[in-house]
C-alpha cells in the first residue's frame, strides 16, 4: 500500500489532527476541541494525539491483531504515560480514530467517531463513518450555528455544547471517542473489504470531508480526482479556498472558520 499524507492546522492554534502512513496502515486522529475549557490534563490535545498515534502504529504492527484490540492497547499505554493527570475528568483529551489496514488481499477498517474512510471502487464510493455524535444535543448544536464565528455569542454557545457533550461522551446515552479508557475501542465500527473491490482510499478528518458533506462544494469523485492529481495537500488547499469565501460561517455555520485537516491517500 502506497500512502501519501498531509495535515495542516485550521488557524493559529496548534494542530490537533494527526496522520501517519506505513506500507500496511493509514491512521488519522482528530483531537476534540476543548473550547478553552479545563481538561484535567497538563499536556494538551496535540500531545495526546501524537502519543496515541505512535502507540497505535506500534500496536498494529502485527497484522494478525484486530484493530479494536490494537486501539485498546494504545489507549491503555497513553493513559499510563500521564497518571499524574486527572484521567477521569470528562474533558480529558480525546480524539476520533480512523484506521485502514492492508492485510493480505483485504482491507480492514476501524472508525470511532466522525473521521471518515472513503473507498473508491468500480461501483463508486463507499463512505465508512460514525456519526453518533450528531444524534445528541441537537438544540445546543443549533444554538452554536446561529452565531457567526469569532463572536462572543458563538464562543459561549460552543462552550455550553462542549460541556454538555462531555457528560455523555463515552456513555451508552451518547457517543464514543478515544480518551483514557481502553474499553472505548470495543465501540468502534469495524469491518473488512476485499482488496479487489477497491482502487484507492482516503482516510481523513472531518476538517477535510466537510468539503463534500457540509459545504457541498465537491463530490467524492471530485475529491479523488484532486487526490490523484495533486495529492492531499492540494485537497486541503481546496478546502481552505472554499472556507475563505465564508470566513464567519454565514453560508456554512460551523464551530471554527477553518478546522484542522488531515488526509491519508492510499493506492495499490
Amino acid at each position: 500500500m502506497r500512502v501519501c499524507v498531509e495535515t495542516q492546522a485550521g488557524g493559529l492554534n496548534p494542530n490537533e489532527d494527526w496522520v501517519a502512513g506505513t506500507p500496511t496502515l493509514a491512521v488519522v486522529l482528530d483531537g476534540l476541541s476543548t473550547a478553552g475549557l479545563a481538561t484535567g490534563c497538563r499536556h494538551g490535545v496535540p500531545w495526546y494525539v501524537a502519543h496515541l498515534g505512535g502507540h497505535l502504529l506500534a500496536a498494529l504492527a502485527d497484522v494478525g491483531r484486530s484493530l479494536a484490540d490494537g486501539l485498546a492497547e494504545a489507549l491503555e499505554r497513553v493513559a499510563a504515560e500521564h497518571p499524574e493527570c486527572d484521567l477521569d475528568d470528562p474533558g480529558t483529551p480525546s480524539a476520533t480514530v480512523a484506521v485502514l489496514r492492508h492485510r493480505h488481499e483485504a482491507l480492514d477498517h476501524l472508525v470511532l467517531a466522525d473521521s471518515p474512510i472513503v473507498l473508491e471502487g468500480r461501483a463508486g464510493h463507499t463512505v465508512i463513518t460514525d456519526t453518533r455524535v450528531d444524534e445528541v444535543l441537537p438544540e445546543l448544536r443549533a444554538e452554536v450555528e446561529r452565531h457567526e464565528t469569532h463572536t462572543p455569542g458563538h464562543r459561549e454557545a460552543l462552550q455550553r455544547l462542549v460541556l454538555a457533550q462531555r457528560q455523555v461522551r463515552n456513555t451508552p446515552e451518547g457517543y464514543w471517542v478515544a480518551a483514557s479508557r481502553p474499553d472505548a475501542a470495543q465501540h468502534a465500527f469495524t469491518g473488512t473489504t476485499p482488496l479487489s473491490d477497491v482502487g484507492a482510499a482516503a482516510v481523513m478528518s472531518d476538517g477535510v470531508s466537510r468539503l463534500v458533506t457540509e459545504y457541498g462544494m465537491a463530490t467524492w469523485s471530485d475529491v479523488f480526482t484532486t487526490l490523484a492529481a495533486g495529492g492531499p495537500r492540494e485537497l486541503i488547499e481546496t478546502v481552505r479556498k472554499v472556507e475563505a469565501t465564508d470566513p464567519t460561517g454565514l453560508r456554512w455555520p460551523r464551530y471554527k472558520s477553518g478546522d484542522d485537516a488531515a488526509v491519508a491517500y492510499c493506492r495499490w
